[in-house]
């Protein structure tokens, strides 16, 4: 693996070099150190695909891009049309949720904007805890980051130049709500990254045997054809069933090129859940699943740590700046936002976006989920009426 100080200093320069070959040291991220610790860490699991943040996210829940190689806003806007891990389990009448801090990043997936799923969304702040001490958690809840970093309400996602201390604090307390949770004994918890960010790994990326997903190409100019993983990214996995210090390497199949990437998430929950669709793609249907490791005990642990560590430095010089201009990451998220709102017209997209800070579009942004969850349990609320009115004729 080579290229990536090259890269680095293209873009950024010796400052860009020096961070993309340097590494936290395990008392900076104390949490995950003791979640490493306690728990199970796999090191061989790769993003999808060599490419940003979008598509890589799309993978999680859907096993595709559909050919989304980049993140190329005039294919975010509408969402993409493919059919997901979310469908599957609501076919079988099982339960998921999205909990959410400023937007939910799964709506660039087109079937969770559908009214039927407007209930599926819930204020993390408000909900989540709440869920896990009643023991209401849906069978697959996925847990969203915050994007924006705001002096309120600091980002927590790990992107640069975001603290990564709220990070830690973040899954802190996230583990600690599930484990004081009834639902502990049931649950698993996975920690993952979309794409590497740059960083120097020497691990090569698969290139051999990775099918493609749906035969669906990206566009030009490198007409990309989903066929190669991305470069290794973090993954933990936390559970009572999984054995203290384990570490996950390739898995046993299905084929003997299958890797653990981020397909692998839909591919377990098929198997884990037993659900009657097909797998979403061939790149699930390939992929390796990790649904073993929670059946090597035959009871449940009973010394998982209650607390974890503390996070108690702050790992950057400054406070958030909340009048800085948006991240390419930040920008696409506004697009989706203007989307729920449903006031911008495309054209006007890009000039609305650029101009925006960051305050300014966390502020956008929370007000766009409202908007949309709102608007969408009201006609939910009149289209049950018209049916029972219906059902009374």
């Amino acid at each position: 693996m080579n290229g990536f100080v090259q890269q680095a200093n293209e873009i950024g320069g010796l400052g860009m070099v020096k961070a993309i070959m340097s590494a936290f040291d395990p008392s900076s991220v104390p949490v995950y150190a003791a979640l490493a610790d306690e728990f199970a860490v796999f090191d061989r699991w790769f993003a999808s695909c060599p490419t940003s943040t979008q598509p890589n996210r799309l993978f999680v829940h859907s096993a595709t891009a559909h050919g989304l190689s980049s993140n190329i806003r005039r294919y975010l806007v509408p969402g993409l049309p493919q059919k997901t891990i979310f469908d599957s389990i609501h076919e079988d009448g099982l339960s998921f949720g999205i909990y959410y801090q400023n937007i939910p990043a799964v709506l660039f997936y087109r079937s969770l904007r559908r009214l039927k799923y407007v209930n599926k969304f819930h204020s993390y702040k408000h909900a989540f805890k709440e869920h896990a001490r009643s023991g209401t958690l849906p069978n697959y809840a996925v847990i969203e980051q915050h994007f924006f970093d705001t002096k309120g309400s600091p980002a927590n996602d790990d992107h640069p130049s975001h603290d990564v201390s709220e990070g830690q604090k973040f899954i802190k307390e996230i583990y600690e709500t599930l484990r004081a949770s009834p639902q502990w004994n049931e649950s698993a918890l996975i920690i993952t990254y979309d794409e590497h960010g740059g960083f120097y790994d020497h691990v090569p990326t698969p290139v051999e045997g990775v099918p493609s997903p749906d035969g669906i190409v990206g566009p030009a100019p490198f007409y990309f054809k989903f066929d190669r993983l991305g470069v290794r990214v973090p993954a933990i996995l936390v559970s009572p069933w999984v054995q203290k210090g384990t570490v996950i390497h390739k898995p046993d199949g299905p084929t003997p090129t299958s890797e653990f990437e981020h397909s692998s998430i839909p591919a377990t929950m098929k198997k884990l859940f037993n659900l009657t669709s097909d797998h979403l793609t061939k790149r699930d249907a390939w992929a390796g699943t990790f649904e073993k490791y929670f059946t090597i005990r035959n009871t449940p642990r009973t010394d998982c740590p209650e607390k974890l560590p503390e996070v108690k430095k702050t790992l950057r010089p400054f406070e958030p700046k909340e009048e800085v201009t948006l991240s390419e990451f930040q920008k696409e998220m506004m697009v989706l936002a203007s989307q729920l709102y449903g006031v911008h017209p495309r054209r006007h997209l890009v000039e609305m976006v650029d101009r925006m800070s960051v305050g300014e579009a966390s502020r956008y942004a929370n007000e766009a989920v409202k908007v949309f969850l709102k608007n969408g349990r009201r006609k939910l609320q009149r289209l049950r009426q018209l049916r029972e009115s219906n059902s009374k004729k």
